[in-house]
């Protein structure tokens, strides 16, 4: 067998090895999710559980876990969209544009993000109440947006910055605008950037915890919130109902990063070697 055939095999190997170990904790998770109750608080260690569809019945039962889904979805795509909308024009302003305290505008967009979430959070509550939008899908949206709209608009820029600009030049000089350009040049040869500033902005979404704890009530939580119904009460902790929806939260997330993870790993290493 030539060489370069048994290190094709074994590289092959190796990776699916890998691949499997980096799998076991989704497995287990999934596993717990899957088995009665009376199995996971058992004193000692079950190597073959019993596989149940009891637990996954129950919460769709007794819990809204559709409406928390939706509430989770809704939030999480239109905070992203936000994002987009108002970060690419902004980061093309501040990679492209020359003006008076453009360097002072950058740095503030971004310290917005080096505030404490807990400094700003009671001040948003009451914002939103005197909005009439606490407890609504709008608020958590607006919120998610207002948090994860720095992060966009830098990672954007640093990608607009290594177009070379005799392409925009070249666009100018056939009579195309600045919005003709952004739109037919930019956004498409920062394609992979746009979706890895979008993929993180959703990640830190769905991860948020205390704006959606204060802001939503029943009728608008996301699943990250509905968690903490899964445990304390008269039932104790859950532990498979806790293990499931966190399934649904997480596994979402996880077939997005599969399905764009071309777009990904060159978004996240592009620029990283300049010429």
């Amino acid at each position: 067998m030539p060489e370069g055939s048994r290190f094709s095999i074994a590289r092959t190997v190796l990776l699916t090895v890998w691949g499997l170990f980096c799998l076991l904790p989704v497995i287990f998770f999934a596993s717990i999710a899957l088995r009665p109750r009376n199995e996971i608080i058992a004193p000692r260690p079950i190597y073959f559980p019993t596989i149940s569809i009891e637990t996954w019945a129950k919460i769709w039962d007794e819990w809204p876990i559709m409406h928390y889904f939706m509430n989770s979805v809704i939030a999480v795509s239109g905070s992203v969209a936000i994002c987009l909308v108002l970060g690419i024009p902004a980061a093309y302003s501040l990679a492209r544009y020359q003006y008076k305290g453009r360097e002072d505008i950058g740095f503030y967009i971004l310290s917005t993000k080096m505030m404490a979430p807990a400094a700003v959070a009671i001040p948003i509550f009451f914002l939103f109440r005197a909005m009439g939008l606490l407890d609504t899908v709008w608020a958590l949206m607006l919120v998610y947006a207002a948090m994860n709209l720095s992060i966009v608009v830098w990672i954007i820029r640093s990608y607009m910055i290594d177009i070379p600009h005799e392409i925009e030049d070249a666009a100018r000089t056939d009579g195309a605008s600045d919005l003709r350009i952004l739109w037919s040049i930019i956004i498409p040869m920062c394609l992979p950037g746009i979706i890895t500033a979008a993929v993180i902005a959703a990640i830190f979404a769905m991860n948020e915890y205390l704006f959606t704890l204060i802001i939503a009530s029943k009728n608008a939580y996301p699943l990250s919130v509905a968690l903490a119904n899964f445990s304390g009460g008269s039932d104790g902790i859950i532990y498979n109902a806790i293990a499931l929806v966190a399934f649904l939260a997480f596994f979402p997330a996880l077939l997005l990063v599969i399905l764009i993870q071309n777009h990904l790993s060159r978004g996240l290493t592009m620029g990283a070697v300049k010429g």
